[in-house]
Order: C-alpha cells, then sequence, then structure tokens
C-alpha cells in the first residue's frame, strides 16, 4: 500500500473520513476544530521567521536597489489590476444570479456578530497604514503580523545591500537558518492530515449536512465564479506568460488539498515558496511577491467580498443603482487589501466594508455565518492559486525564471 505514504492521499482519506465522523458524531465531531487550531498555530509558528529571512536574503542577494523597485512595483500594480477585475466579477455575477432575492433576513437577528463587527470597527483604512509600520519589531514577530515583518524585511535587506561584502556572513546564515525552518515545516506537514479530518469533522459537526444545502445559491455562485476566475482570467494570464494554469494546479495539488483541509491559505504559505522556487522562479522573487501576495493579492477574498456584499443588500431588499455599486467596488478595492488569509478574516474584512458604507446594514453579515466556512475553502484556494500565479508572472517578466524542465530532479522530489 504504497500509495498510502504519500500526502496528498492522507489528505483525501482524512478530508472524506472527517466528513463521515462529523455526520455520525456530530457533538464530538464539532470538538474536533482543536485538531487544526493547533496545526494552523504550528504553521504560523514558522512563518514570520520564514518570511524575514527569506525576504532579506533575496532583497541583499540582488544588490540592486533599482531592481527591489522595479520588482515591488510590477507585484503591487498586477495585484491591484487583478484583485479589481475579480471584485468586479463578484458584482457582475451577484447581480446575475440573485442569490440573495427572498432570503428572509429575520434569520439574521439574534445572532452575535461583535467578533466581526469589533475587529473591523477598531481598525480604519488610514489606521491599516499606519500600523505596517510596526512600533515594537519584537511584538510584530510575537504576534505573527505579517506586514509590519515584511516592512522591517526590506528594510533590513536594504540595510544588508549597502553593507556590500560585509554582509556576507549574515546572508549565508539567514540561508542556513531558513533551511533549517523548512525542516521543521517538513516535521508539521507530516501531521496536516490530522488538522484535515479535525476541521472537516468541525465543519459537519457544527453546522451539519445540511448546512451544504443552505444557501446553497449563493454558495454555488461563489464556487462556480472563483472557478471561471482561475480557469479564465488566470488562466489567460498564463497563456500569455507561456505556461499551462491546470498543469500549475497539478503541481501545487499538495499544497491545494492542504488549504482544502484547513480552509487557511496560510497553512500551505511555506510549501508553497519552496515549490515555486523549484518549479523556476527566483528565490528573490518568491521571497518579496508571495509574501506580499498575501495581504494584497487576494483574489478570492475579493470575489467573495463583493458577492457578500450584494447578497446582503438583496436579501434586506435593498435596490442598488450603477454608482452605488461602483462605489462599493471602490470600497472594497481598499478594505479587500487588509484581509489575512487566515479562516474567517473574509467575514470580518466584510464587516469593516458594510461600516464604511452605511447602505448595507452590518447585522446582515449574520446571515453568511453558517456557510462562511464552507465559502472559505474556495476563497483560500482562490488565493493560493492567485498568488502563484502572480509570483510566476513576476518572475518571468524580471526574466528571473528557470524553465521547469531544468530543475526536472527537484521538481519531481518534492512532487513525490
Amino acid at each position: 500500500m504504497k500509495f498510502l505514504k504519500n500526502l496528498t492521499v492522507q489528505v483525501v482519506i482524512a478530508v472524506i473520513a472527517g466528513i463521515i465522523f462529523g455526520f455520525i458524531n456530530p457533538e464530538m465531531g464539532a470538538k474536533l476544530k482543536v485538531l487544526a487550531d493547533v496545526f494552523i498555530n504550528m504553521i504560523k509558528m514558522v512563518i514570520p521567521p520564514i518570511v524575514f529571512f527569506t525576504i532579506v536574503h533575496g532583497i541583499a542577494s540582488m544588490g540592486d536597489m533599482k531592481k527591489v523597485g522595479r520588482i515591488g512595483g510590477k507585484a503591487l500594480l498586477y495585484f491591484e489590476i487583478v484583485t479589481t477585475i475579480a471584485l468586479a466579477i463578484g458584482i457582475v455575477v451577484v447581480n446575475w444570479v440573485k442569490p440573495g432575492v427572498g432570503i428572509d433576513p429575520s434569520a439574521a437577528a439574534g445572532t452575535d456578530i461583535s467578533k466581526y463587527t469589533g475587529s473591523a470597527g477598531s481598525e480604519s483604512f488610514v489606521d491599516f497604514l499606519i500600523n505596517i509600520v510596526p512600533s515594537n519589531v519584537v511584538a510584530a514577530f510575537a504576534s505573527g503580523e505579517l506586514l509590519p515583518i515584511l516592512f522591517f524585511a526590506v528594510l533590513f535587506g536594504i540595510s544588508l545591500t549597502a553593507m556590500g561584502e560585509k554582509a556576507a556572513p549574515v546572508l549565508t546564515l539567514f540561508d542556513r537558518l531558513t533551511q533549517g525552518f523548512f525542516g521543521v515545516v517538513n516535521m508539521i506537514m507530516k501531521v496536516s492530515p490530522i488538522a484535515a479530518f479535525g476541521a472537516m469533522s468541525y465543519t459537519i459537526g457544527k453546522f451539519g449536512i445540511k448546512s451544504l444545502v443552505n444557501l446553497g445559491l449563493l454558495m454555488s455562485s461563489v464556487y462556480i465564479t472563483m472557478f471561471l476566475f482561475i480557469v479564465i482570467v488566470l488562466g489567460t494570464i498564463c497563456k500569455v506568460h507561456k505556461f499551462n494554469i491546470f498543469s500549475f494546479i497539478r503541481y501545487i495539488k499538495d499544497e491545494i488539498l492542504l488549504v482544502v483541509g484547513t480552509s487557511s491559505s496560510e497553512s500551505a504559505l511555506p510549501n508553497m515558496m519552496r515549490k515555486l522556487e523549484t518549479y523556476g522562479c527566483s528565490k528573490s522573487v518568491v521571497g518579496l511577491v508571495v509574501p506580499t501576495g498575501y495581504s494584497f493579492n487576494l483574489d478570492g477574498t475579493s470575489i467573495y467580498l463583493s458577492m457578500g456584499a450584494l447578497f446582503i443588500a438583496q436579501a434586506y431588499g435593498i435596490e442598488m443603482t450603477l454608482v452605488q455599486q461602483l462605489t462599493l467596488l471602490a470600497v472594497l478595492m481598499l478594505t479587500s487589501k487588509g484581509a489575512a488569509g487566515v479562516t474567517g478574516s473574509g467575514l470580518i474584512t466584510l464587516a469593516a466594508t458594510l461600516a464604511a458604507f452605511p447602505s448595507i446594514p452590518v447585522e446582515g453579515v449574520a446571515l453568511l455565518i453558517g456557510v462562511d466556512r464552507f465559502m472559505s475553502e474556495a476563497r483560500a484556494v482562490t488565493n493560493l492559486i492567485g498568488n502563484g500565479v502572480a509570483t510566476v508572472v513576476i518572475s518571468k517578466a524580471e526574466g528571473e525564471f528557470t524553465p521547469p524542465a531544468q530543475n526536472a530532479a527537484n521538481t519531481n522530489a518534492i512532487a513525490s
């Protein structure tokens, strides 16, 4: 039974087993969320140092600040264009399908949404920009705040670049430390099937099989929209840059299955960075683009936010003009950039958007709580694929890409 040793097979079996267990014993299944929480915490434990060391090493090894600025500028421009397309597609689809029409908004009455609105209301977009600069970098590492770590890493990388050859021992040390942390990731990944089992048991046990049908039109609309976005929009981008979206998806299948099991695109971040390097992207581009993309290039979250906001408006019978919808799109372009790649962030960001857009009642977020878990899987997978494609595109645009065929030995070693 050699195939059972394959991590992909183990995660698939665990997901199926979790669904069955949650259905048979919902009370116990609902308590198994702890398995997924522990796993995600272990992954989050190694993300800050990996991101820091990778970005610093990538920038310092370039030795050219113009190149760093050029790559960063191209990445941010790409992120803004693609996420805006994702937002617009979500608005178009939800206007066409109208999944919120006929929903009874009284279902939201009495549901506690304070943990979403509380988080949303505590930070404006200006606060978000201010908080990018850490007042205490050690605290940023301790709390795992990706953007402040990213900001500090860029400054530190620039500082090492200015030092020239004197920085060589530090870069060597950082490279060795990165390899050490990836060794920790390898150990953590061995328990990922247990996490996937716990997450799916919790989902079915907590919300029941009926929740898979509840608000099914919205869920199916979100899934279909994200599928079409991946195949058509990202597929076209891939074709223009001479690689195939389906081959790329097959290459990162393990990471996709892990994301499906945990509903968190962050859980696959360390392995995704390593796989992109083996796929042919330069280490410096991967180190700069991937972590930045986790805050600025969340395609799946963008689609979910636009569809979720208009779904609530439809449920409350609110007719929105074209101008209002374009205004909503503009607000979403800002709020979506602050969403993290962790379960639950979609609802928090949606609440923040509605707080800044009073035409739609923020209490309508409660309508989505029951099925958010299922849609979070779709948006996390879309976020993962979107960031992977972005990294390959920027690498190719910078001439920092080595064709996969030249990395065949490493690719097969990782993919197996």
